[in-house]
């Protein structure tokens, strides 16, 4: 549970830019399974903000335990980020998690036109300014401009997409390595859905880089439906529980 909120984020879903995927009023609640116990939810809502004299997204997720396992193990996550409506390219981050008395407050603003991001750790009362490579994007703008990429619909069984992902004061190669498409059962219906892998840091919490697998409606919406992914200790399931907002017709038989 302790990357409860990055597992999520690391959610990929896609299509073409003129599409537009979502918009201002999306809406997605998922509920998160640890084994066979029902651990806690998140959230990721899509709404409107200024920035640089410019109408911007800004996407607010959250996470939490609930029950028992909020009592054995409490997670409080909050990750904003405020990104270009035509680009997608991120303008300012927010994170502020606790998760078992984990903690960080930062705040991160990016300098596409340099090249450079500077994040503030308000937690530890320093900043620091780090070189970024161009178009890169933040762990929540990366969810949000894969589901607008042009080349994903026409991606072939095998193929992998890479994004350049700021995250944790480092610039990672985030890749996205699509399965195929099956029918999935959803509590909305059979819905016809994309599978993704996506390429995860092995050690620390998974067991191994391609431990994530995740379903993503294969429709203009790409609605991020089901993950699953097998962690150092255990495994976990997060299903599509509620949505609203959607910009485009969901079908489910």
């Amino acid at each position: 549970m302790k990357k409860l909120m990055v597992i999520l984020f690391l959610l990929a879903s896609v299509s073409a830019v003129p599409q537009r995927a979502f918009d201002t009023g999306e809406y997605f609640k998922f509920r998160i399974h640890y084994g066979i116990v029902n651990a806690g939810y998140a959230t990721l809502e899509v709404k409107e903000a200024t920035r640089s004299g410019k109408k911007v997204h800004h996407v607010v997720g959250k996470g939490y335990t609930t029950g028992m396992t909020k009592f054995f193990f409490k997670v409080e996550d909050l990750y904003e980020s405020y990104f270009d409506k035509i680009t997608g390219q991120p303008y300012q981050f927010v994170r502020k998690i606790d998760e078992g008395g984990y903690t960080k407050n930062q705040e991160g603003f990016f300098n596409q036109g340099n090249n450079t991001v500077l994040v503030k750790d308000y937690k530890n009362k320093k900043q620091k300014t780090f070189s970024v490579p161009e178009n890169v994007q933040d762990i929540v703008s990366t969810f949000y401009y894969l589901r607008n990429h042009p080349d994903v619909d026409k991606m072939k069984v095998g193929e992998s997409i890479a994004v350049d992902m700021f995250f944790d004061d480092e610039t990672t190669k985030f890749k996205l390595k699509f399965i195929g498409r099956e029918n999935i059962s959803t509590k909305f219906g059979t819905v016809s859905a994309m599978i993704f892998r996506p390429y995860v840091q092995a050690g620390r919490v998974f067991k191994e880089e391609e431990s994530l697998t995740v379903w993503i409606s294969d429709d203009k919406n790409k609605v991020p439906l089901r993950i699953k992914a097998s962690l150092a200790v255990g495994s976990l399931k997060a299903d599509l529980e509620e949505y609203r907002g959607l910009s485009h017709p969901f079908n489910a038989k």
